[in-house]
């Protein structure tokens, strides 16, 4: 009797242990919350920056494609240096907060024109820490990167390095983009940007990336999956069609850049960065709409005559479309990369334009916390 209760006793603290140890190996998560802000200086000499934020932003997403754990991406815009924001503002814009919206971030970024004014990155940096809605999960990535080509250091109010160390503290880490020479004087002040808040640092040639642009057999197909795509989306309610309205007409804006920025786009607008769910029906009930709480009024016209069952099934049709469409745009993304990393190997081409050092300034801070990337 004794020895089978010390038997007994011995299972249950095997059991306890045993549990215990399984609640602390927990799995990591899948996905994580991740905010950007693209700080831009508008002054009159950098329309290079701003041609090319337009022209690679695509590629620029897309370097957040491969991470995991999963992303789940917001995108905030701030530009200064513009007289007309006002001296009160220290010439600093918030133009758009913090969105999973990617057709309003390029419409964001369509928007500016340069014109002269004071440059101010300490008040940039102050402005985004203070008046944006940054996530407050502790998983979460944070990062500011900070793109202009004067001295870091003018901002008559606010000191850069305790501003910095301040982004630090709130676990934003700012990344600094000098537009100049890298012996520059003017570059010290945005290496101590960096340097204060756990920061990446780099100095770029702001024509770059608007010139780097590498033409590839896969941009032709990649622009006609792109409107194979877009005939999977499912306009509803009173987001539809200005949701519908506004992607295609960021289609058209980005493909009058070059072929190629289209391909980037279409590449994006392919995976999990990219989601319709406010206006397009097959993402909202992938992410757990329920077809019987949308109006029938709101719908295109051919589902509106359909029943619960029908709706169902006709989405469940257009999904599996789209997810086609975009397993095809996949395997060309790869090869299309593929493709364009050669070229540059064989071109000895040099990797310090804007959409360069923002993609190393993802990887090298996104690494430091633990994500990984599929090459």
């Amino acid at each position: 009797m004794t020895h089978l209760i010390r038997l007994l006793a011995l299972c249950l603290v095997t059991c306890v242990w045993t549990s215990a140890g399984a609640r602390s190996v927990a799995p990591p998560p899948t996905t994580a919350p991740v905010d950007i802000v693209i700080a831009l200086d508008v002054s009159g000499s950098m329309s290079g920056l701003i041609q090319s934020a337009k022209q690679r932003l695509w590629d620029i997403v897309n370097e957040l494609g491969s991470a995991e754990p999963r992303p789940q991406l917001r995108v905030a815009i701030i530009t200064f240096g513009n007289p007309s924001y006002g001296a009160h503002t220290g010439f600093v814009r918030i133009d758009q907060p913090f969105t999973t919206d990617l057709d309003q971030t390029n419409k964001t970024l369509f928007g500016f024109r340069t014109n002269g004014g004071d440059e101010y990155v300490a008040r940039v940096v102050n402005t985004g820490l203070e008046r944006l809605a940054w996530s407050q999960q502790p998983n979460a990535l944070r990062i500011m990167f900070v793109a202009g080509n004067e001295a870091a250091t003018q901002d008559p109010q606010f000191d850069l390095q305790e501003v910095a160390r301040s982004a630090q503290r709130r676990g934003v880490v700012i990344n600094a983009i000098y537009c100049g020479g890298a012996q520059d004087a003017d570059a010290a002040g945005w290496q101590d940007v960096a340097r204060f808040s756990d920061g990446f640092y780099a100095s770029i040639d702001q024509q770059a990336a608007a010139v780097a642009n590498i033409a590839t057999p896969m941009d032709a197909p990649l622009a006609e999956l792109n409107q194979r795509l877009n005939a999977t989306y499912i306009p509803f309610g009173e987001a539809g069609d200005v949701g519908r309205a506004n992607q295609l007409e960021q289609d058209e804006a980005v493909a009058e850049l070059s072929e190629q920025a289209l391909a980037s786009r279409a590449i994006t607008k392919s995976s999990g960065l990219y989601s319709t769910s406010r206006w397009d029906l097959v993402d909202a009930v992938r992410d757990g709409k329920q077809l019987d709480d949308v109006a029938p009024e709101t719908l295109p016209e051919p589902m509106q005559a359909m029943n619960v069952t029908e709706r169902s099934a006709y989405v469940k049709e257009i999904a599996a479309k789209r997810e086609r469409v975009q397993k095809k745009i996949q395997e060309l993304a790869e090869q299309r990369q593929s493709y364009i990393e050669t070229k540059r190997a064989e071109a000895g081409s040099s990797t310090d334009g804007f959409d360069d050092a923002m993609k190393q300034g993802l990887r090298q801070v996104a690494e430091k916390r633990g994500y990984t990337f599929s090459d």
